[in-house]
């Protein structure tokens, strides 16, 4: 019978620990740019572009526009418009929100610290004798029950979304676009971060002029600096 040789032990392995840590540091570095991009924060790209703002002349241009460019494969990307518009997280490919699975786990501790802070102060800090009554029960606990979990609850939801939304957010590179300033009254924009991988200024460009954009304009990152 033949005999069969692995290819895996020809092939040559590098133990340059060097190599592992650029590798690890590079994704790394790829996840936190992904978690900030959730948050619609981007990294600016080669020579501080931050990316491209395009304006739609009203919001059904803006909707077909976002679900193109989703369709296109581009994932660092946002809208901005004067108003919510219906089906807009559905054409961004946008998934459920977090906030209500930050609410349970905020309601959830509330309830557990509740519950254990009754317990230990009746049951084994200062336990007292009152009528033969347990030191310990669920049906007068309920209360503080009650108002520790809606009190957790709220306090992680408003932290939760302030979090994903990565508020509060004094500085932005689109504030630099003078036409952005816009979006609060009758404007509707599209951006898209130069951190996508898909990204290419000019053929980007030219796809959401093909889109319908009214106007395309490139943004650059200039720091926190004076933006007058």
């Amino acid at each position: 019978m033949g005999t069969v040789q692995s290819t895996q032990s020809s092939r040559p392995r590098s133990n340059n620990p060097l190599t592992s840590i650029s590798t690890d540091a590079a994704m790394l570095n790829q996840l936190a740019r992904d978690v900030k991009a959730s948050m619609s924060i981007y990294d600016a790209g080669e020579d501080q572009v931050y990316g491209l703002l395009a304006e739609f002349a009203h919001p059904g241009e803006l909707l077909h526009a976002a679900e193109a460019i989703h369709e296109a494969g581009f994932r660092h990307f946002d809208t901005h418009s004067p108003f919510p518009i219906h089906g807009m997280d559905k054409a961004m490919g946008l998934g459920n929100s977090l906030v209500g699975w930050i609410t349970l786990g905020g309601g959830i501790t509330g309830l557990s610290l509740a519950t254990l802070m009754q317990w230990w102060m009746g049951a084994v800090d200062y336990p007292i004798n009152i009528s033969g009554k347990p030191f310990f029960a669920i049906e007068p606990s309920i209360p503080i029950m009650f108002e520790l979990t809606v009190l957790l609850a709220s306090l992680a939801t408003a932290a939760g979304m302030f979090a994903l939304n990565g508020l509060p957010r004094p500085y932005n590179p689109l504030f630099y676009s003078k036409n952005f300033a816009r979006v609060t009254d009758d404007a509707f924009f599209l951006h898209i971060a130069a951190s996508d991988r898909k990204f290419d200024q000019e053929t980007t460009a030219q796809m959401l002029q093909e889109l319908g954009a009214s106007n395309v304009e490139t943004i650059h990152d200039h720091g926190e600096e004076d933006q007058d």
